[in-house]
């Protein structure tokens, strides 16, 4: 029988909310080793991921968008949006200010195929877990899966 994502995962995963202090995250992910956090609001329902992806604007900061000057007009020719959204993860102090929104998420009883596939797909390194009332119980990162194919070939 396949393994399931609950056969694999981490349970009961450390969480930030919106408001949690930037440094208070950034401190949680360097002590314990761990690469991203499910971010919840107070219901504990999920609203975005912080990874270390997301910090890095912090450090690198950002590059204004090119652009090139035509009879007194700015034309961008890249997304003025996506500079102001990289601005604002460059800027930010809390976790809700440079967590990504909108994750995605799996849930316990899909198996490790259909996971490892999203994560594929999608190019995410974690899944948070939810249950049927949209609570985080658990995450699924690709060392989990890689460490649950090691030890079926055992």
């Amino acid at each position: 029988m396949p393994k399931t994502v609950a056969d694999v995962m981490s349970r009961d995963p450390i969480v930030v909310r919106e408001e949690t202090p930037l440094k208070e995250a950034i401190q949680i992910l360097a002590e314990r080793h761990i690469s991203g956090l499910p971010v919840v609001d107070d219901l504990g329902k999920l609203v975005g991921i912080i990874s270390e992806t997301d910090l890095m604007w912090q450090e690198t900061g950002v590059t204004p968008p090119a652009y090139i000057m035509f009879l007194d007009s700015v034309i961008y020719l890249q997304n003025p949006a996506t500079y102001d959204r990289d601005l604002h993860k460059a800027l930010g102090q809390i976790v809700g200010e440079v967590m990504s929104k909108n994750p995605i998420a799996i849930s316990p009883d899909k198996t490790l195929r259909e996971a490892a596939t999203i994560m594929h797909d999608r190019s995410v390194h974690r899944l948070p877990v939810l249950d049927s009332t949209g609570q985080v119980i658990g995450i699924l990162t690709r060392g989990d899966i890689i460490r649950a194919m090691a030890a079926s070939q055992d």
